[in-house]
């Protein structure tokens, strides 16, 4: 990924928050095949983490990816940019957004690692249906368990970008927020929120053109 210097993130809390708040990650293998799936990330101290899923068994691609290392891009939120947003003229259109892109090498998951992986994934989106036998009878978990290939992805680089008009001037990237902040798209808005999360055209950045 082109990351020029303004744009790169290397917050480590930051990116772990990025993926975890947009964790339907495209995975991508050296064969370019390529699945979108749900995935939780789990930080390290000493390296760039794990990220866990799971595959259909029916799936073709999970049947390649054993010791693959593969590339996994989780898309953060992103919105067009009017030029008539800008303080300054003349300028362009273009597209604000965060993106995160990780590296690393596949491992397929036997019991009871997988179970516990499929736990924390249904605790990070619905906890409560832990605990609901009505919905989700034990049986019937271990059923569908064996139609899945669970995987962690054992990560040795990622690679962060958060493209939002840094190198403009304050007045420009408060006309982009205000403008992002009074959309109608649910996208735009998200992006208004990020922006204000990082103090970028909120009035309380430094970055200056």
């Amino acid at each position: 990924m082109y990351i020029p210097a303004n744009t790169r993130l290397d917050d480590r809390q930051a990116i772990a928050h990025i993926i975890n708040e947009h964790g339907f990650g495209l995975l991508i293998s050296s064969r370019l095949n390529a699945t979108h799936l749900p995935m939780l990330y789990q930080t390290s101290n000493d390296g760039f983490g794990e990220l866990y899923g799971h595959f259909a068994k029916a799936n073709p691609h999970s049947r390649e990816l054993d010791g693959e290392r593969v590339l996994v891009i989780f898309n953060g939120p992103h919105a067009y940019i009017s030029p008539a947003w800008y303080a300054t003229q003349p300028a362009v259109p273009t597209w604000n957004y965060v993106a995160v892109h990780c590296y690393g090498t596949v491992q397929l998951l036997e019991e009871p690692e997988n179970s516990l992986a499929l736990d924390q994934l249904i605790q990070r989106y619905e906890p409560e249906l832990l605990a609901d036998n009505d919905i989700m009878p034990n049986e019937f978990k271990t059923k569908l368990r064996s139609g899945i290939v669970g995987f962690k992805i054992v990560l040795d680089d990622i690679q962060a970008k958060e493209k939002l008009g840094q190198h403009r001037s304050e007045a420009d990237q408060q006309g982009v927020y205000q403008a992002l902040l009074h959309s109608d798209h649910d996208g735009a808005q998200e992006l208004a929120a990020y922006m204000k999360q990082r103090e970028l055209g909120t009035g309380n950045s430094d970055v200056t053109s």
